[in-house]
């Protein structure tokens, strides 16, 4: 039997200036705890999917929509399992729509896609002018820690901020140049992607400061950091394990934080659990 799943997320001012958020959900998506850790005007959100995983034929479906001068951060307390499937697809699907001025933070935590699954990740955000928002997409195949390759199935990949970036990729199990080649994955198991985008073209000093900040933060393992339009800032990056990609970006996205917002870094604790 397969989970469909609906969770809808509503962001507005408060009286008193703060973000308040109304949720419904239909199926086993929900929230486990909303949070205010920085003060009433940044809502962290703890989302959870109490069945655990994601098996062929689920369909868990996010929105989220944030009015005007809302701020909202939204993680999970676990990696996101994407499990054998039998035959169909699973797929987990968000859109947002931040109106002026409004900031998200979109941040769960690794998906991990194990051999056999079938899976299908879309993100779509929409962003009005002066709206801004963090994201990122922390990817694992197979479990390499436990030595669990991935043989079988695939992984899709979508993100989009309509008509300005659209990304859409396929990993296939058995596409070796793909996974093994110096121009594909080489042979890395995890990867991630961190953008910074706006509503509203940013300015080069600001998008250079961006860039800069990235890349002063090291690694061993590739890293790669560009601003493919005038609004949107993204970073890349490979590694054998999912641990440090996680840590590599976490850095990433609180010296972004900062420079955008004048924010101090405070990561969810979920995350330490």
């Amino acid at each position: 039997m397969a989970w469909q799943g609906h969770l809808s997320l509503d962001y507005r001012l408060g009286a008193q200036g703060g973000t308040t958020a109304l949720d419904r959900h239909e199926g086993p998506l929900r929230v486990l705890q909303r949070l205010y850790p920085e003060g009433p005007a940044i809502c962290h959100h703890v989302l959870v999917h109490p069945p655990g995983g994601i098996v062929g034929g689920d369909q868990l479906e996010i929105e989220a929509n944030l009015a005007e001068g809302t701020h909202a951060l939204i993680t999970t307390p676990g990696a996101t399992r994407f499990y054998r499937s039998a035959g169909q697809p699973a797929t987990q699907s968000l859109r947002a729509r931040l109106a002026p001025g409004a900031r998200l933070e979109w941040l769960p935590l690794e998906t991990l896609v194990y051999n056999g699954a079938l899976a299908e990740n879309r993100l779509s955000f929409d962003l009005a002018a002066g709206a801004e928002m963090m994201g990122w997409d922390l990817l694992a195949l197979g479990l390499p820690a436990a030595d669990q390759a991935f043989q079988r199935g695939h992984y899709q990949q979508h993100l989009e901020i309509p008509g300005r970036w659209l990304e859409r990729g396929r990993i296939a199990a058995d596409d070796a140049l793909l996974l093994n080649s110096r121009l594909g994955l080489d042979g890395h198991k995890a990867m991630g992607t961190l953008w910074f985008a706006a509503g509203s073209a940013l300015p080069r000093e600001r998008r250079e400061a961006f860039i800069d900040a990235a890349r002063a933060i090291t690694s061993a393992y590739p890293v790669g950091v560009t601003a493919p339009e005038d609004g949107l800032i993204v970073l890349r990056m490979l590694a054998p394990r999912v641990e440090p990609v996680f840590g590599h970006m976490s850095e990433v996205w609180a010296q972004w934080r900062a420079l955008a917002w004048g924010l101090a870094d405070s990561r969810p604790r979920v995350w330490r659990t």
